[in-house]
């Protein structure tokens, strides 16, 4: 049996940066637009972009160097728009265990938590930089339960996200009597000497198929979805509210902070942007993902009108500014819904 809605898997488990997703489906954008859209949470993050890609499911979320991956690999997949642009990612640690400091050399010998296939590609490439083997740590799968993970002791440090997994550590951290200030990140864009987080940016996919034979409602997804968008950064508090209605499992302080961190994050017109995918491209060549064969995967063509084309940069040329202000997030966080709003002004 066939079904006349949009089809849409999540990378993960709904979390609050899902919430545009989410709004418009609440707020009646999607069916204002002429299209029934069903929100779908994966089993295992990492068949995302192989259920899109083999056409089961029309369209999702997934980072920018799983997108580039599934096209290397043969599943027809395209990026159709960014959702949260470049979310600090790195290696997660408790400071206060004394194992592991800002030198990636202290991983030596350590348990490192990674959520699939890439995080553990991506920490391999990393050890051939400061005089280590792979052989050199111990690989730990522990899926979606990073911070988790390193709470019970089961590893050492874990590769995880600014706004997710490093915001529960700091909660936990501080509720043990150390402070969030005890949480350590090792950020892998500087590891690397990327330039940018631009990796992990959670983009919008699309099976090829899919978007070739229905690019009205293409379209008219994304017109929600950044409708939507434009709501959340106007009125976070509201926003925040209305999603916690749909999701009340979201309704705790921990889910609300995170969200507060990832307001920076989420993609003012939701265009794929040019220094983006060069930078991740060739980073993948270097991780061995793909082969000069590889053509990227990604449009605007399907954007809204200010979303096409190809900025050389995140909109509001504040990515320069970007850690001054990922500071100001951590070290303050009772001021972070006065720091979102402002810049949220200064983007739109």
């Amino acid at each position: 049996m066939s079904t006349d809605k949009i089809t849409v898997l999540l990378n993960w488990a709904a979390n609050p940066y899902h919430i545009p997703l989410y709004l418009a489906q609440k707020l009646g954008y999607f069916r204002d637009e002429g299209i029934a859209v069903a929100l779908l949470e994966p089993s295992d993050p990492s068949d995302v972009t192989e259920i899109i890609g083999s056409g089961k499911i029309d369209l999702g979320c997934k980072a920018m160097i799983h997108t580039i991956a599934a096209k290397a690999r043969g599943f027809d997949v395209t990026s159709i728009g960014t959702l949260l642009d470049e979310p600090f990612t790195g290696v997660l640690y408790l400071k206060s265990a004394g194992k592991i400091t800002e030198d990636f050399s202290s991983l030596k010998g350590k348990r490192i938590g990674y959520v699939g296939e890439f995080g553990k590609i991506i920490i391999d490439e990393l050890t051939s930089h400061y005089g280590m083997t792979p052989a050199d740590y111990t690989a730990v799968r522990v899926g979606m339960n990073v911070a988790d993970a390193i709470k019970r002791g089961t590893i050492d440090a874990g590769v995880g996200l600014e706004n997710i997994q490093q915001v529960e550590l700091e909660e936990w951290s501080e509720s043990q009597g150390r402070g969030r200030d005890d949480v350590g990140m090792l950020r892998i864009d500087e590891l690397a000497d990327l330039g940018c987080c631009c990796f992990c940016s959670v983009l919008y996919i699309g099976n090829d198929k899919f978007i070739k034979e229905n690019p009205e409602k293409v379209r008219a997804f994304l017109r929600a979805v950044k409708k939507a968008t434009d709501h959340v950064l106007a009125h976070p508090e509201k926003a925040w509210g209305q999603y916690v209605e749909m999701k009340p499992v979201l309704g705790d302080e921990l889910n609300k902070k995170m969200f507060d961190r990832s307001l920076i994050y989420f993609s003012r017109n939701l265009g794929n942007v040019q220094r983006d995918w060069t930078k991740v491209t060739n980073y993948s060549r270097r991780l061995g993902v793909t082969d000069l064969n590889y053509t990227q995967n990604c449009t605007n063509e399907y954007l809204p009108e200010e979303g096409r084309g190809w900025p050389a940069e995140p909109v509001g040329g504040l990515f320069h500014e970007m850690p001054v202000l990922i500071l100001i997030h951590q070290k303050h966080t009772p001021r972070l819904p006065k720091v979102a709003t402002a810049l949220t002004k200064r983007r739109l």
